[in-house]
């Protein structure tokens, strides 16, 4: 019983929590992001460089080889897809921009927090008191 104890303690604690909500969180906004990129960006890309799909970028390292008698693929071509290495490098690098721009806004609101000045403390009970002796003393001295 102590291991199901010992691991509720665990789980429950705040630390895994917010890190189970980043990775949620971090999910949805990596498949936005992949759109931004797939939908958005390289489309464009690819319109500016002549209507290159980057993912089908590709050097053929061997040829496939057919059946001469069938025509039917014998063994796979060899290739080399760096189009998919170069829309990985796209995605990365618009991800990377995406969590800079929201931690850099999410450090100036906590900047902005810090900043603000602190209320001053409530004088302790002995400040009231000498304050009341003081006003007192003033008022005997009128």
């Amino acid at each position: 019983m102590s291991f199901i104890q010992d691991f509720k303690a665990f789980a429950m604690k705040g630390n895994v929590i917010d890190m189970a909500v980043g990775v949620i969180i971090g999910g949805a906004f990596g498949k936005i992001v992949s759109s931004l990129v797939n939908d958005i960006i390289m489309p464009v890309v690819g319109l500016l460089t002549g209507g290159v799909n980057f993912t089908e970028l590709k050097a053929t390292l061997h040829d496939a080889v057919l059946d001469p008698t069938t025509q039917e693929v014998v063994k796979e071509a060899v290739t080399l897809n760096y189009g998919m290495f170069i829309q990985n490098v796209v995605d990365f690098l618009i991800i990377a921009f995406s969590i800079f721009v929201a931690l850099r806004v999410m450090m100036k609101f906590k900047k902005k927090e810090a900043e603000a000045p602190a209320p001053a403390p409530a004088p302790s009970n002995e400040e009231v008191l000498l304050t009341e002796i003081r006003d007192l003393l003033k008022q005997q001295n009128k």
